[in-house]
């Protein structure tokens, strides 16, 4: 049984309000903020399929759109308003789930622009990122500068991702996360950037392999308190 819930949130004055999709399982063991990619918003069938998944076993979601979604535009917006709306909902979030352990990051554009604002600035009661496909370059053009800033994050990173992701070559993200301290890599085999092989979808993958790592996370966490 879980509660599904509609709010907003004001951003600034400048940016506006942007709207909030939160599922809440009965005593969630941990609450992830997980914000969408560029192509779509929060309710994504993506989106959904994904908080459902985690809801059934026991992690509530906080999903939310970017601004420019809510203004009905397709570009997305500048890494300053991204990042400025991440730090927002991060910390609504938190005053919702005060004692819940939170974890945060999203699909593509959602993750990276959270990993950037995490990475200026995190605060103490945020335990994670997880990263439903990084977007390690642009398609057709492998690189790592996306990943530059990754080195300033200091907080446990999951990066969970599809071997045929066109948007991060595998060889490039596994030495990528190699040479992060905090950063575990998952891999879906046949997957590409929408977690799809064909008709087969990488929900429930998806979902499996996010639990068991913030389950650990949370162990590991409380050999230090």
């Amino acid at each position: 049984m879980t509660d599904n819930a509609k709010s907003s949130i004001l951003v600034s004055e400048i940016i506006g309000s942007v709207s909030l999709l939160t599922r809440k399982p009965k005593n969630p063991e941990a609450v992830l903020v997980m914000a969408h990619g560029a192509g779509a918003g929060m309710d994504h069938p993506f989106m959904e399929s994904l908080a459902a998944e985690l809801a059934n076993r026991g992690i509530a979601t906080v999903r939310y759109n970017f601004p420019y979604l809510e203004k009905k535009k397709k570009r997305p917006d500048p890494a300053p308003v991204a990042e400025k709306t991440v730090a927002m909902v991060i910390q609504s979030t938190h005053e919702t789930f005060p004692e819940t352990p939170l974890f945060a990051g999203g699909k593509s554009f959602g993750g990276r622009m959270t990993s950037q604002r995490l990475s200026k600035e995190c605060p103490a009661f945020v335990r994670g990122i997880v990263f439903f496909g990084f977007p390690l370059h642009p398609v057709g053009a492998p690189s790592v500068e996306r990943a530059a800033h990754l080195q300033s994050v200091h907080i446990p990173m999951l990066f969970l991702q599809g071997t045929r992701d066109n948007m991060a070559d595998v060889e490039l993200l596994n030495k990528t996360c190699s040479g992060l301290a905090t950063a575990t890599l998952a891999t879906l085999e046949g997957a590409d950037h929408s977690f799809q092989s064909g008709k087969k979808k990488f929900i429930s993958e998806l979902a499996d392999e996010t639990v068991a790592w913030i389950k650990n996370q949370k162990k590991q966490y409380q050999k230090f308190i």
